[in-house]
């Protein structure tokens, strides 16, 4: 069964980057242990890594040495062909590859990107690569400044390269392509190519192309002045400040890039004023060119203000510099998460997941590992797209959540809050925002406002609750949320960053209210092991269930384990295990283990039952050696909150196991609830649980 992959080109700027994210993306989401290689990459310095490894490395978290990622440099290369020692280098190459087969169930090995010297050699070597490593190959080509006919003719070249060595053609990815020639370009390739190869093809995208302020610093060796942190700032346009202040801001576009001499005080402090201003487009950043820096006065001006662009200086003329900035080919590193995720998102559109992981012979791993279980998350939620509220808009974390997820394409958002102060955030945190895809919503101003208050006075009113308490509570985030979701206006809520967990299920509790089935809400955390996902509940929620109580969280659990895909093998978790304990406690779990057993037969269930003889293998056949599920135990239930909250937290920090959650159980619609020192990671990964939970019911 194949165990690899290789990621080629023919071309420089074929947006190579986006193909190798989203397909690492999918086998991270279908294969236990995934490897990335890339058998020869570009010079780069001492002290310094390459950044496509980096990247990939560092964002999927890949338990792989950045030595051991790549064989031989691109210098190195031809020094060695020069001297005839090619065959070395495909040792050389092939040792490394086969350190990570053994390692890892599939590889996904990425070709050079023909850039610098040495490219006349780059074709012919990735096929000799690819060729002598045994493995198929995925070709993509760019279709920039070609006509219909000169595109397909270069990529059936590329094709017929790799099919005159028997290297196994599996996928050809068109990218770069016009929207409106998508069609075009498929139609083409499937004309030129066996029926059997996989052809796709995805726009050209101006967000992955446009260069970053810190792109522009690297490419210009340019010092930064001001604004560090948002060096990241997209770059959309660029222009010279060379005219009078009044009629260059007539000039100015979306994510701007003003170019002009450090002396030019006016356009300077324009733009940064242009930036702060709603009439104008944002500002990405400010090049003073010559090597001239504003007077000390400007500059203190500058230093005062509350928030400042990138500001960088360079050592050349205004003309030069602009041809320079022109010319920069941008990349996808490390740090800009919304490129990386905007790419996966891309491909994941427009490339057929189920075909090409069906032409690849993907593995399915035993269990769940965390990589799949997040990978699979995802998936889902964006299966049958549904709508989230969260009432925290103005927090800065929910701003870069939303960010993420409008760049993940994975759920459609509404956010209360204050539009101008969301958009003013959005600016100092110096992130992409599309606020033509977020509804924001301040509660009085709503369309719907009296309609709810009028809802929750009836809903409420035999609990004292008079009109004008209706309307008070209304003006609250949390009331307002959860209303939308009791209203059907979305499908779920996640809140709780900014508020306590009893300010968040509150409001819940009074009108959404527990399931038919349902006598006590409860929780879970998914916790994301090395090797597995386990589920532990209840961990936030109940201080003291009674038995009857514990049984119906451990029921709930077991569903929510396996509609998320994970064999549920109930634990119920006490200081003894099997008959040999005594006391309160004991009974309890004993007393909740026999009720479950009647209510749900279907379900393998344990307990009384120790953690160690639950999760470990050795350990759980020594003490119950005719147990189902000890020693593999996939849902863990705690018999109290302190024994819960407490292992949970220590489970975390001790293995840095990623702890998704809490999710909430029993209610009628999902609202759940996030700690107040809680992650961006966490918000995501909540409100895509939330989404597979509104798609449940």
């Amino acid at each position: 069964m194949n165990k690899a992959i290789y990621i080629a080109t023919s071309e420089s700027n074929s947006g190579k980057s986006i193909i190798t994210l989203g397909l690492m993306s999918m086998l991270i989401g279908r294969t236990a242990k995934v490897g990335y290689f890339r058998p020869i990459v570009e010079d780069f310095e001492d002290g310094k890594l390459d950044n496509h490894i980096e990247t990939v490395i560092s964002y999927f978290g890949l338990d792989i040495r950045f030595e051991d990622a790549f064989a031989i440099t691109k210098s190195q290369l031809i020094k060695k062909k020069n001297k005839g020692k090619i065959g070395d280098v495909l040792d050389l190459i092939i040792e490394k590859f086969k350190h990570l087969e053994e390692r890892f169930d599939f590889v996904l090995v990425e070709g050079t990107s023909f850039s610098g010297e040495g490219t006349a050699i780059e074709l012919d070597m990735n096929v000799l690569i690819a060729k002598n490593l045994g493995i198929p190959a995925i070709i993509v080509g760019s279709g920039v400044g070609k006509t219909l006919e000169e595109f397909l003719d270069s990529e059936y070249l590329a094709y017929d390269s790799f099919k005159n060595k028997e290297v196994e053609v599996l996928a050809f990815i068109a990218n770069k392509i016009q929207p409106e020639n998508l069609k075009l370009a498929e139609d083409g390739l499937r004309s030129v190519l066996p029926k059997e190869v996989l052809v796709s093809a995805i726009p050209a995208i101006s967000s992955l192309d446009n260069p970053t302020v810190k792109e522009i610093v690297e490419e210009l060796d340019a010092k930064v002045l001001f604004g560090k942190d948002y060096i990241n700032n997209e770059v959309g346009s660029f222009s010279v400040g060379a005219m009078q202040l009044r009629n260059y801001l007539l000039h100015l576009k979306e994510n701007a890039l003003v170019i002009t001499p450090g002396d030019r005080a006016d356009i300077i402090l324009g733009a940064l004023q242009a930036n702060e201003s709603v009439n104008y487009p944002t500002v990405s950043g400010i090049v003073l060119t010559g090597n001239i820096l504003p007077e000390d006065s400007i500059l203190k001006l500058i230093e005062g203000l509350n928030s400042v662009v990138p500001i960088i200086s360079v050592d050349g003329g205004t003309y030069r510099i602009t041809n320079k900035i022109g010319s920069i080919k941008s990349k996808i590193y490390a740090e800009n998460k919304h490129k990386i995720e905007t790419s996966i998102s891309t491909f994941e559109k427009y490339v057929d997941l189920d075909d090409l992981s069906n032409k690849l012979s993907a593995f399915e791993a035993d269990g769940m590992t965390p990589k799949m279980f997040q990978y699979n998350l995802v998936k889902r939620a964006k299966q049958h797209r549904k709508h989230i509220v969260l009432p925290e808009g103005d927090d800065d974390r929910i701003i870069i959540a939303t960010s993420r997820l409008l760049a993940m394409d994975v759920v459609d958002i509404s956010v209360i809050g204050n539009k101008k102060q969301i958009e003013s955030k959005v600016a100092e945190l110096g992130i992409a925002y599309d606020f033509s895809k977020v509804n924001i919503i301040v509660p009085i101003e709503s369309q719907y406002y009296d309609d709810y208050v009028n809802t929750y006075y009836e809903l409420r009113k035999n609990k004292n609750v008079s009109m004008a308490m209706a309307k008070d509570l209304m003006e609250d985030v949390s009331y307002f949320g959860t209303m939308m979701v009791y209203k059907g206006h979305a499908d779920g809520m996640v809140s709780g960053a900014a508020h306590t967990t009893q300010h968040t299920i509150l409001p819940a509790l009074q009108f959404i209210k527990t399931k038919p089935n349902s006598s006590v809400v409860s929780s879970i955390f998914f916790m994301c092991l090395e090797d597995r996902v386990s589920i532990f509940g209840d961990c936030a929620i109940n201080p003291n269930p009674t038995a009857e109580q514990l049984a119906e969280i451990a029921i709930s659990s077991a569903d929510s384990s396996l509609a998320f895909g994970i064999e549920p093998k109930v634990a119920m978790l006490s200081y003894s295990s099997g008959s040999s304990g005594k006391g309160d406690e004991v009974e309890k779990v004993r007393a909740a283990t026999e009720i479950v057993k009647i209510k749900r037969p279907d379900l393998k269930i344990e307990g009384p039952i120790q953690y160690d003889a639950a999760v470990d293998m050795q350990v759980g056949k020594s003490k119950m050696p005719n147990s189902e599920v000890a020693g593999q135990a996939s849902v863990l239930i705690f018999p109290d909150l302190n024994t819960g909250n407490n292992t949970y937290k220590a489970v975390q920090r001790e293995t840095g196991a990623l702890a998704i959650g809490p999710m909430l159980q029993g209610l009628n619609k999902p609202v759940n609830d996030l700690s107040r020192g809680c992650t961006v990671d966490d918000i995501i990964n909540t409100v895509v649980i939330t989404a597979i939970q509104a798609q449940g019911l």
